[in-house]
């Protein structure tokens, strides 16, 4: 096991390393001047030319990389063109929240997901089945934002249930929970189908298997059968789709905080972006990649737990 989560890591390393090159040449082909950003629409060439140089725009592009790898090696991701704060402290109050509507999001969706899934497994070609795939067909073909802005329009405004702009608090009030439950419901919403579609094909397959014949020979209640037999030995593939589509819901919550105004780090990427402030989008595309980085890592160490032949292997 010990083994199996050091190649992770080190197969980790240079995909951050590209994602750091990545982002910084993307940085560079925008057609806005970082300088001219910062110096306003009033600057002449010369004082535009200063901050150039005090940024060291003007030194040459390997240069620059070089430079900007060693303070991020330091910690120092740099300083917002727009606010003239570190950009560490703009990221430090955004990921908290975008980290309570992802758990918020995961807490109702894996378990509904594996539950519809097992169900439709069990009562396989019946109405249900049927039901329960048309839901998921339909639940992964709806975009984030028309699910968004449905909820927004039904519940928030002509029934006036919850509200639908801004964060009121953490979790664990009832004001926050109140607050993160639209956007929520929306990310979590388009997280339920895959699930279910995947959890159901994996049961069926365990469910045909020698050993869940066995346990019914012998007595054993069925819903022992279906959970301890059936769902348990069907997580493995479900487990790896999971952690794939969380990794994914993080850009799914680029477009969930722009909708709701929640001031996570998905709505801070689209605002530096479309304001040119690039130390923050550059700080936002590290912690992005680094948290799909580390969610498939974690799905990588699961894996391993639910299957012997990993470990050994």
């Amino acid at each position: 096991m010990l083994r199996h989560l050091i190649q992770r890591l080190l197969l980790a390393v240079p995909v951050m390393a590209g994602v750091l090159l990545f982002g910084f040449l993307l940085m560079q082909v925008v057609p806005t001047d970082p300088a001219s950003v910062r110096a306003g629409p009033m600057a002449t060439a010369e004082v535009i030319a200063e901050i150039r140089a005090e940024l060291g725009l003007d030194a040459p592009l390997s240069t620059q990389f070089l430079l900007y790898l060693g303070r991020l090696a330091q910690g120092d991701l740099g300083t917002s063109i727009i606010n003239n704060i570190p950009v560490t402290q703009e990221l430090a109050a955004t990921i908290p929240p975008t980290l309570e509507l992802m758990a918020a999001s995961l807490f109702w969706s894996i378990p509904l997901g594996l539950l519809l899934g097992t169900l439709a497994a069990y009562w396989r070609a019946s109405i249900l089945d049927r039901a329960i795939m048309a839901a998921s067909v339909a639940g992964v073909s709806l975009p984030v934002f028309f699910l968004g802005l449905v909820l927004i329009w039904i519940v928030g405004f002509q029934w006036q249930w919850l509200p639908f702009t801004g964060r009121a608090g953490p979790l664990w009030t009832i004001e926050g929970l109140a607050a993160v439950a639209l956007p929520a419901v929306t990310l979590g919403g388009v997280f339920v189908g895959p699930v279910a579609r995947m959890t159901r094909t994996a049961v069926l397959d365990v469910l045909g298997q020698d050993h869940v014949r066995t346990a019914r020979a012998k007595g054993l209640p069925e819903r022992l059968v279906v959970l301890r037999h059936g769902l348990r030995n069907a997580l493995v593939p479900v487990v790896t789709l999971i952690g794939l589509q969380v990794g994914f819901l993080l850009g799914g919550a680029v477009v969930t905080e722009t909708i709701f105004s929640w001031p996570g780090i998905g709505r801070l990427s689209v605002g530096a972006i479309l304001s040119s402030d690039f130390p923050v989008a550059q700080g936002t595309i590290i912690v992005l990649s680094l948290g799909f980085i580390l969610i498939n890592l974690v799905v990588d160490m699961l894996y391993g737990l639910l299957d012997p032949r990993v470990r050994l292997g």
